[in-house]
């Protein structure tokens, strides 16, 4: 069981900044400047790898706090895309230098970016939980900080290629920046300045049932058109199948499944031909072991209807598929057949969690396998600093942090892209501990995360 976000934001005032962009020249200095940091690869290399920024303009490789301060002196506005760019170099930089390594010449540029399937992991599930705590390897970069990977650097026989600008509908896709992110709005309030790694960052927007049906189509379209208008591509999760959550936490969900079509009907209206993500029902097919048998058939059949509906959008759907912890694969490959994954794009991993990238793309991998070579998206929002342990570990653990920013250069043979699919600061659940109610904006929360990212 994973929390799962149960409040949006009204639409209320919206006030967003539009911060002046900063040249191709400037960008690239950045990003040549968060790479030499790194220590990824030499500073002449990043300059090469990020398109031709005169060698004097790329930091040495010892000046990490001179690095940092270029990409924190970026405006706020521009600080995604700045960090974007210089993830993506980063991530070429380390498939070629692993890659060099195996042909014994360190710090030669690549030919080419290309993927390969990433070796196996365990996927047991938990011992008394129905979620996982997660684990994270992921490359912790966030707005307002050096890019620096927190993984361990893969090495060269078994490293796989990082895809550069991603594959499929979502290569190269900017995604979405809510303007009004409770992030967002601490800050204006006074909020401590590293919540700017949250609010800078795109996260996906949560539907579920507590906006009705005669309203979600309204809200939907809101969205969609918003990040249109923008140039960029909304996430947006739909949370609300009926028995959701098996009682726990996150509890609900539409009344019958005649309801629960009536609502996704809606939401497809809403999108219609403008581009959008949509992560489907999270935890729905991981939890299905707590429903009866016939309960088990409805519940695939609505997810199955759903994405039917959704392939009749400019949509982009993705299947939630629990995680490397939970469902061994082969079981989990049938749910998803069951549900529809065929008219999918294909399937999402480790939303709400922590689990580490490498184990998620791992697990992926096997699944697509098993599906034909179905593809897949991770959810890295809160990733950055490996698993908790212990009891309801997944259920705010202490010490995490942010993981990658969502990009569509991805390691994975069939990930189209990494996601903050979780909204970043909210409460996972009240846990026995006093925190708040789920989906509840927690300021000091959200803070350590941000805090502790690299």
């Amino acid at each position: 069981m994973t929390d799962r976000t149960r409040r949006e934001t009204p639409e209320g005032r919206r006030a967003p900044r539009r911060a002046a962009r900063r040249g191709s020249t400037s960008r690239r200095a950045l990003v040549v400047a968060a790479l030499a940091a790194a220590a990824v690869v030499p500073a002449a290399w990043a300059t090469s790898a990020v398109g031709g920024v005169p060698d004097e303009q790329a930091a040495p490789a010892s000046a990490a706090p001179a690095a940092r301060a270029l990409v924190e002196a970026a405006p706020v506005g521009d600080r995604s895309e700045v960090l974007a760019r210089a993830q993506e170099a980063a991530a070429l930089a380390v498939a070629a230098r692993a890659a060099a390594a195996s042909a014994g010449v360190e710090g030669s540029a690549p030919s080419s970016a290309t993927s390969s399937a990433p070796g196996s992991a365990t996927s047991t599930p938990p011992s008394g939980l129905s979620s996982t705590p997660a684990t994270s390897t992921s490359s912790s970069a966030s707005a307002g900080a050096a890019v620096t990977p927190t993984t361990t650097r893969p090495s060269a026989s078994s490293a796989p290629a990082a895809v550069q600008g991603g594959r499929g509908p979502l290569a190269g896709a900017r995604f979405w920046v809510d303007p009004d992110s409770d992030a967002r709005r601490e800050l204006a309030r006074g909020g401590d300045p590293a919540l700017a790694r949250i609010a800078d960052a795109p996260s996906a927007l949560w539907l579920g049932d507590w906006v009705p049906t005669d309203q979600v189509r309204a809200r939907t379209a809101g969205v969609v058109d918003r990040a249109a208008a923008a140039g960029s591509v909304p996430v947006l999760v739909l949370y609300a199948v009926p028995g959701r959550d098996c009682g726990g936490y996150s509890s609900g969900g539409l009344g019958s499944a005649s309801a629960y079509g009536a609502w996704v009907r809606a939401v497809a209206a809403g999108i219609g031909d403008r581009r959008a993500v949509v992560v489907l029902e999270p935890d729905a097919l991981a939890q299905v072991d707590c429903l009866s048998g016939g309960a088990r058939t409805e519940r695939s059949a609505m997810l199955r209807d759903a994405v039917g509906v959704l392939a009749g959008t400019a949509a982009v759907t993705y299947l939630d598929a629990g995680n490397s912890g939970w469902v061994d694969a082969a079981t989990m490959a049938q749910r998803l057949r069951d549900a529809g994954v065929d008219r999918a794009r294909g399937f999402a991993l480790n939303t709400s969690n922590f689990k580490r990238t490498a184990d998620e793309e791992a697990y992926g991998e096997r699944l697509s396998a098993a599906l034909g070579g179905s593809h897949y998206v991770v959810d890295t929002s809160r990733n950055g600093n490996g698993p908790a342990s212990g009891a309801e570990s997944w259920c705010n653990p202490a010490g995490r942090a942010l993981g990658v920013p969502p990009t569509t250069t991805t390691s994975g043979a069939h990930a189209d892209a990494y996601l903050w699919v979780k909204r970043v600061g909210e409460s996972d659940g009240q846990c026995g501990r006093g925190e708040p109610a789920p989906g509840t904006w927690w300021p000091a929360y959200a803070v350590g995360l941000a805090q502790r990212a690299r």
